[in-house]
């Protein structure tokens, strides 16, 4: 099963407040953990919401709004996506994971849709198109 992992944003992150080098040294080992136990499969921590942007569709239409962006506790500050066995697992691994924010902080795990989410939705054409996409970006 594969999750997402997204940590949350807080006020320090969306203020652009680097972590401590004491938090990077933590953070890069528990990655390392990750790695070796075969789980990690990306992720990258993310600049704050003032320097992005969003598309709004309605229609045929796309409206594009500037950052920041309110609701700082919905915002996502990082991500991992994961292999695991379970969210069971997941859990276990989040819980093991140094606290990425200097105070309070959340973490949020998400599994994602597999092709056998779908059904009878998926056509087999349409799945052979989805490994050959994921085949290409495997080979990047």
């Amino acid at each position: 099963m594969r999750v997402m992992v997204l940590v949350k944003a807080t006020k320090d992150s969306e203020a652009g407040i680097l972590p401590s080098a004491d938090l990077l040294e933590a953070m890069g080992k528990f990655n390392e953990e990750l790695a070796a136990a075969g789980i990690l499969l990306a992720g990258e921590g993310l600049k704050p919401s003032a320097h992005g942007k969003r598309v709004a569709f309605d229609g045929a239409g796309r409206t594009v709004i500037d950052g920041p962006f309110a609701a700082t506790g919905e915002l996502v500050a990082g991500f991992w996506l994961w292999q695991v066995k379970d969210m069971a697992e997941a859990v276990d691994w989040v819980k093991r994971c140094p606290n990425p924010m200097p105070g309070p902080s959340e973490i949020e795990i998400r599994p994602l849709y597999e092709a056998a989410d779908f059904g009878d939705a998926l056509t087999p054409e349409a799945a052979e198109r989805e490994d050959r996409l994921r085949e290409g970006l495997a080979g990047r």
